[in-house]
């Protein structure tokens, strides 16, 4: 618990420091979210336009964050000289986990305020069924930018390969319009893939609806799948 509080620690110091990092996850959001508020009622602010903003803020520091954090430490040496001390590659993961939910939180809080007490857009009607939700979600994003961070070679590669998964899976999951509009098969696809399956899981929970089993089933599955091979092959070096 010592070691992994002097790692968390160090994390959030890291993530204090990198501004991109830092600011990006959040004011991108925000600005997909005030773009869309000026022109739609409240009503469909939240139960269209809210669940794909949170969903970018968590996407974003899991899939693009993430990996290239891990793959600098690697670089420089951090990830090297750690593994000369009892520190486990699981130890490390879950304290970069733990900080990045504390950025996820924040952009996520900022977020449903600015939604709720600047555009009147509903609160969730079930609180608790969207916090679990929120949760998964965030664990299954981090899942997938670990398992990217542990198979790339170099800085530059964790950085593509984290961002063409992110407006991949983006793309096949509403990011850029409703999944109604794709082909069937691709429609399909991006509902079974953590993008996708975040923002209906998001959606349902918050207007008070049951969350489809199918949307549950593909986070959970994400971060079972992709967790199991981040820390299989992680590499110090």
């Amino acid at each position: 618990m010592t070691r992994w509080r002097l790692l968390l620690g160090a994390e959030l110091r890291v993530v204090s420091r990198d501004t991109a990092g830092l600011i990006i996850p959040i004011a991108l959001p925000l600005l997909v979210l005030v773009g869309n508020a000026l022109n739609m009622p409240a009503e469909v602010l939240a139960r269209f336009v809210l669940p794909l903003v949170l969903t970018i803020v968590i996407a974003t520091i899991g899939m693009v964050n993430t990996p290239s954090i891990l793959a600098t430490y690697r670089k420089t040496g951090v990830l090297r000289r750690l593994a000369v001390t009892p520190v486990r590659p699981a130890t490390v993961l879950a304290a970069h986990l733990s900080a990045g939910t504390m950025q996820v939180f924040t952009g996520v809080l900022i977020a449903v305020a600015v939604a709720i007490a600047g555009f009147g857009a509903d609160p969730p009607a079930d609180l608790l069924a969207t916090l679990a939700v929120l949760l998964l979600t965030t664990v299954a994003m981090f899942a997938a930018g670990l398992l990217v961070a542990a198979v790339s070679p170099t800085i530059n590669a964790a950085l593509a390969i984290g961002l063409v998964l992110f407006f991949g899976f983006g793309a096949l999951g509403g990011m850029f319009g409703p999944t109604s509009s794709l082909p069937g098969g691709l429609a399909t696809t991006g509902e079974a893939l953590p993008f996708g399956a975040a923002v209906q899981a998001i959606t349902a929970a918050w207007t008070g609806a049951s969350p489809a089993w199918g949307a549950i089933a593909a986070l959970a599955g994400c971060t079972v799948v992709c967790g199991f091979v981040a820390i299989r092959f992680f590499r110090w070096s």
